[in-house]
């Protein structure tokens, strides 16, 4: 069992930055593909950014891509999402997820691969 706690949500004006982190319990923390997802009001969850166990291979979303940067800590259980230039639409409840394959498939992108969520913490860009 994996329990994860994100953190670090909250208001930011638009092209500001933030950092996200996320939490997460038990031994085996490298074992796990770590992912961040984000669901607007009205929308779907939608994949944001993935990293493999080691931290060795990441993936991100279209719309995130050089915006967005993944990046885990094993000694630490923690992986992190730093966010900049934000914008008005990227304004959602933010969760992290564990996958227990730790290596990026061209599956890591889908909500149903992660057997583990954490309960999300909310960012809102202004414009």
């Amino acid at each position: 069992q994996v329990q994860l706690v994100e953190s670090g949500g909250g208001l930011v004006q638009a092209g500001g930055s933030r950092r996200l982190s996320c939490a997460a319990s038990g031994r085996t923390f490298s074992t796990y593909t770590m992912g961040w997802f984000r669901q607007a009001p009205g929308k779907e969850r939608e994949f944001v950014a993935a990293i493999s166990g080691r931290g060795l291979s990441a993936y991100y979303s279209d719309s995130v891509k050089g915006r967005f940067t993944i990046s885990r800590d094993n000694a630490k259980n923690t992986v992190y999402l730093q966010m900049a230039s934000l914008k008005p639409e990227d304004t959602a409840v933010y969760y992290c997820a564990a996958d227990s394959r730790p290596t990026l498939t061209r599956t890591s992108t889908l909500t149903y691969e992660y057997d583990y969520w954490g309960q999300g913490t909310q960012v809102a860009v202004s414009s």
